[in-house]
């Protein structure tokens, strides 16, 4: 697995975002998570060589079948695909 990118703020359950750099909800789900000082990690996985971009995107597909973007794994237990304002902060409030 690839190492994804730490972003500091408090620790509340492990946030992990399947991203793209060039994606305007991946980068809205990051300024949220920043606005609400929560930490979590990220990989954009459109700037991956190839072969890590199929690496990473095995383990995006078993959360999110659809291979869409952002797909954001809540506490390795919980999903939110797309940008889900109300979901996302009740998910890491928790």
């Amino acid at each position: 697995m690839v190492q994804p990118t730490h972003v500091e703020g408090r620790q509340t359950v492990p946030i992990l975002i399947y991203a793209l750099s060039t994606c305007g909800w991946c980068r809205k789900t990051k300024a949220l998570l920043n606005e609400l000082g929560i930490a979590y990690d990220y990989v954009d996985v459109d700037s991956l060589s190839p072969a890590e971009r199929d690496a990473v995107m095995e383990e995006a597909i078993k959360w999110n079948p659809a291979g869409s973007f952002p797909t954001i794994v809540i506490g390795g237990e919980e999903c939110i695909i797309g940008f889900q304002q109300d979901k996302i902060k009740q998910a890491v409030e928790k």
